[in-house]
């Protein structure tokens, strides 16, 4: 039996247009447009459940066409910062380590996508390692600003400190100046292990990159 469509309905309809539109008008510009996000996997385990989750949404941001990479600080040698001050007062790091390589990659990233695992209620040791030593570039002049950041964390439970190791991982993008994003809804992605088994949880890890993708398409016009 045929009905009118509520308001609500209509609203839905209209909005779903629009994305299907944006995405075509739009397709072919971004083919030719090289944006870049790079994923950072912050377990010590370089095959654990923060790399699947990177692995698989990185997959999600090539298909719309952005080149992407992947770094594990994990299987880097990457020093702690030593507070020498040579940042401060000069350009670059004091420390010479796998770091080096490093920092033209995250300038040239357009956003960054980042998950670790929850460490007592927050990140590990090897990716605040890795955060403090991207000092260097804030005082080089905010050379992050302006780059699209999201994150997302897994615990070994639902409530497993998900949250407050994503904000601490946000922290590090305000800081810095980025332009932080959630999925929509929530911080990020919240997911408890095995990620790759938890639905709903890789619903928020997926909206997550897909938030990061539209932001960086918005903000490159």
């Amino acid at each position: 039996m045929d009905r009118s469509l509520s308001l609500v309905e209509i609203v839905k309809v209209l909005n779903d247009a629009r994305r299907s539109l944006f995405s075509l008008e739009y397709r072919s510009f971004w083919s030719d447009v090289n944006l870049k996000i790079v994923g950072i996997s912050g377990s010590p385990n370089e095959d654990g459940n923060s790399a699947r989750i990177v692995e698989t949404c990185l997959a999600l941001a090539e298909e719309r066409g952005f080149e992407v990479e992947r770094i594990d600080p994990a299987g880097l040698d990457v020093a702690p910062c030593s507070d020498c001050g040579t940042c401060r007062d000069e350009k670059g790091c004091s420390i010479t380590d796998d770091m080096v390589g490093i920092y033209d990659l995250l300038e040239e990233a357009d956003g960054f996508f980042v998950v670790s695992p929850v460490y007592f209620g927050t990140l590990t040791a090897q990716l605040k390692a890795f955060f403090d030593r991207t000092l260097p570039l804030r005082r080089a002049g905010f050379a992050l600003k302006n780059k699209v950041g999201g994150a997302a964390a897994v615990g070994g439970s639902r409530n497993g400190g998900q949250e407050t190791t994503i904000q601490t991982i946000h922290a590090w993008m305000h800081i810095h100046g980025m332009i932080v994003v959630g999925d929509d809804s929530h911080f990020g992605g919240t997911l408890q292990r095995e990620a790759v088994d938890d639905t709903l949880g890789m619903e928020t890890a997926r909206a997550t990159i897909k938030k990061i993708c539209d932001t960086i398409e918005l903000i490159s016009r």
